[in-house]
């Protein structure tokens, strides 16, 4: 299962890296739903599974996207890694209403550091994303705050979905503070294309825009894959979320 998600992981990551299976951009951001791939395989199969794929699968993808070793290895794959296998580990657990809140409360975080860092770094967010600040805002709070509000309506109304989505919150809320640390670090020793010395806040640009473009996909298309793939195989369905469909 490993191979398989990063099989497709890579492939399907390639072909949207050629606008084949990409979303229209929205100025110049560009969402990514491929994330869906390894988020799907790490609920089913665990977090080895989804945090090795996903590892494995980056890498193909980046030797073909832009031929960083190093790079890909310190940034993208240490990322998918983390990520996906924190996604697979929430995911199994049983996650209560009254553990809900910590989920909120790291979404009321991006959200503040989201809007704070667009309003104050207008110019910057201008290049991230080629739109104006008020479209930046609306399309970061649409984004960030669809998903959240996402959340809450499924953890009372479907709880047998409550812990995928919570873990996929978390898990690509740490793959993308990864992200966003080590592209600046990374400025700081070598140019990431003509960028060198990017100042520190550059890492929350790249962090509020990764999560941003990524995060409603596995939001929105995780459940209905993973509602399919516990119909067709009704073993791979954890026994939480089987007492759960009980109710």
């Amino acid at each position: 299962m490993t191979a398989i998600n990063a099989a497709l992981y890579a492939a399907v990551g390639i072909m949207t890296y050629f606008g084949i299976f990409a979303p229209p951009p929205v100025g110049i951001v560009r969402f990514w739903p491929v994330v869906v791939i390894p988020g799907v395989f790490a609920a089913l199969f665990g977090p080895w599974v989804g945090g090795i794929g996903a590892a494995l699968g980056i890498f193909v993808s980046d030797m073909v996207v832009h031929g960083n070793v190093l790079l890909s290895i310190s940034v993208g794959v240490t990322s998918n890694f983390v990520g996906f296998y924190l996604l697979g580990y929430i995911a199994k657990k049983e996650i209560n209403l009254k553990k809900l809140p910590l989920v909120l409360a790291i979404g009321a975080l991006t959200i503040v550091g989201g809007v704070f860092s667009i309003m104050y770094y207008q110019s910057e967010t201008f290049g991230f994303t080629g739109l104006s600040t008020t479209d930046s805002i609306l399309l970061f709070l649409g984004a960030i705050g669809g998903s959240y509000l996402l959340i809450i309506v499924v953890a009372y109304l479907w709880p047998q979905w409550r812990s995928y989505g919570v873990a996929s919150v978390i898990g690509l809320g740490v793959g993308s503070a990864i992200i966003g640390f080590g592209l600046w670090a990374w400025t700081q020793f070598f140019y990431l294309g003509e960028l060198l010395n990017a100042p520190f806040y550059f890492s929350l640009l790249w962090f509020v825009w990764t999560f941003t473009t990524e995060i409603p996909f596995l939001l929105l298309l995780g459940p209905p894959i993973l509602k399919a793939c516990y119909k067709a195989y009704p073993h791979l369905m954890p026994q939480k979320k089987e007492a759960d469909n009980r109710r």
